[in-house]
């Protein structure tokens, strides 16, 4: 391989979301204008595009065939950029925080964590509670479910269960979300 070959195949080309102008491989498209959408050549959508001196962007890839636009495609690539930025900072991530504890926790510990995991759910993420068994305590798991089914009862005004608990080796795990507001 010469050094010329190797040069032009490792140059990285930049990927654009939307073809352009000369891109555009189809024998027809779909362009739409301020009247409504026609069906044109390619060759006729091309040249109107170089007359008004903008570019020829294709918009969506339809079906039968590719629908375009003619527009100044800087001034599309950052329209599009303010848009996506607008919706990301409106969306809202559900994050997942957990609580640990084990079956011999204490009154005041205990109520401590179902006042923390209050508070999570009203910020609306769902909550993880992971009961812990150690050594011995594999005996009776039956009192680990009977502190899950507790917290439950003390999160019930905020929070629906999502996961019931389930024993998953030396761990009991149940999820919690927030209520549903109508």
């Amino acid at each position: 391989m010469s050094v010329d070959n190797r040069r032009f195949f490792n140059k990285k080309r930049s990927i654009r979301e939307n073809r352009i102008n000369n891109e555009i491989n189809e024998p027809e498209v779909r362009l739409i204008e301020e009247e409504g959408s026609k069906v044109v050549p390619i060759e006729d959508a091309l040249r109107m595009a170089r007359e008004a001196g903008v570019d020829l962007v294709e918009i969506t890839k339809g079906q039968d065939m590719p629908v375009v636009r003619i527009i100044d495609y800087g001034k599309f690539k950052f329209e599009k950029a303010k848009k996506d930025k607008e919706n990301k900072k409106h969306q809202k991530t559900i994050l997942i925080k957990e609580i640990k504890m084990g079956p011999k926790i204490d009154v005041g510990d205990f109520d401590r964590k179902c006042a923390m995991a209050s508070d999570f759910i009203e910020e609306g993420d769902n909550v993880k509670v992971t009961m812990r068994f150690k050594g011995r305590e594999m005996a009776h798991t039956e009192l680990g479910l009977e502190k899950m089914i507790q917290f439950t009862k003390n999160v019930a005004h905020v929070a629906v269960v999502d996961k019931e608990p389930k024993l998953e080796g030396r761990m009991m795990v149940m999820v919690l979300r927030p209520k549903s507001k109508k």
